[in-house]
């Protein structure tokens, strides 16, 4: 049977990720409060970021961008736009 998690990010209970996506405490943070669509709609829009801010995620600078920003994504806060994007 699928773990579930009350998602913070659809305000709906739904079927949770099988383990953290992102390494320390903000992984287990979206592991415990994010689902699985969820963290899909997240990684949409973190390609988008990338694409449109030519972003490297080996560059140290733009992997805490990209933690930054999947943190506000998820959880709430004002994120960066990306053209065309339309947030739900």
């Amino acid at each position: 049977m699928a773990k579930t998690v009350q998602c913070v990010y659809l305000n709906k209970e739904a079927e949770g990720l099988d383990m953290a996506p992102w390494p320390g405490e903000i992984g287990q943070r979206v592991l415990d409060n994010i689902s699985k669509e969820a963290w899909a709609e997240w990684m949409r829009y973190q390609t988008m970021l990338i694409n449109e801010k030519r972003l490297k995620p080996m560059d140290k600078e733009h992997r805490k961008y990209l933690t930054e920003q999947m943190e506000k994504f998820l959880f709430g806060g004002e994120v960066d736009e990306v053209e065309g994007f339309k947030p739900k």
